[in-house]
């Protein structure tokens, strides 16, 4: 059976209190908040990497640069991982004041940072965007699915209205386990996607159109009534969820093939 970071930590951190090396006291106080840890604002779910595989995300919109610090230093100091959505330029400097080796993709409002990035990545996840408007909610995806421990393919501005450019790259497309197709407009890349692959798409639709896309509702809906089968469709500019979602389904098939 393959066991994730936090519970290898935590059966490490197991050993070491049965050998002696962690005395009874220390391991209680350890222990005290691995369910939550409460900060009067905000109480931390630490316990979410051992029953989901990966820490809580942080969405930052909403709350303050200084809220997101506190709350990014306590979630990377207990699972070595981070991400925060929705973050603005003033977020990642804060957060940056106590995690100094957290990245920001600006374009996409997303904060990342990892203790450990020798880990060796599963490759598999194929995100593929219609167009370059299409690119922060397809950054999104992407590096949420790379930092849950997947190797990801970038396939941009492959979008309908030139549908040569998305036949160009169908080698890739066929080759990827798992693939998150991002669009606006009429939303129909999925669609044409889903009739060319064996695989599991996420659709993700975006709010980029004009007047009658009714910010990203058109999408949404041609989405959902997507003829072509073995789509499924998240909330409008959901690339965090269509990320998280291609990782879980391309990790939890690496760990049904290892037990």
């Amino acid at each position: 059976m393959g066991y994730t970071i936090d519970e290898q930590r935590l059966h490490k951190f197991l050993e070491q209190v049965r050998s002696g090396s962690i005395d009874i006291g220390e391991a209680v106080s350890e222990l005290r908040n691995l369910p939550y840890e409460n900060l009067d604002f905000a109480r931390i779910d630490h316990h979410r990497s051992i029953r989901q595989g990966f820490p809580e995300v942080i969405y930052g919109k909403g709350k303050t640069p200084e809220q997101i610090a506190i709350i990014s230093e306590k979630v990377i100091s207990r699972s070595g991982k981070l991400i925060v959505t929705r973050a603005s330029q003033s977020d990642y400097e804060s957060v940056l004041s106590v995690v100094p080796h957290a990245r920001y993709e600006q374009s996409a409002g997303i904060i990342t940072a990892e203790n450990d990035t020798g880990t060796k990545k599963l490759p598999g996840i194929a995100v593929a965007c219609a167009g370059t408007s299409d690119l922060p909610v397809s950054m999104e995806a992407y590096l949420t699915a790379e930092m849950m421990g997947c190797e990801v393919t970038k396939i941009f501005d492959i979008g309908v209205a030139g549908i040569h450019r998305l036949f160009d790259k169908l080698d890739e497309l066929q080759q990827a386990k798992v693939i998150v197709a991002v669009a606006g407009m009429e939303g129909a890349l999925p669609s044409v996607i889903g009739g060319l692959v064996d695989v599991p798409i996420i659709a993700v639709p975006t709010s980029v159109g004009y007047g009658a896309s009714f910010g990203g509702l058109s999408a949404l809906l041609a989405m959902l009534n997507s003829c072509a089968p073995g789509i499924g469709v998240v909330n409008i500019d959901n690339g965090f969820g269509a990320g998280y979602l291609a990782a879980s389904i391309l990790l939890s098939g690496s760990r049904s093939k290892k037990d």
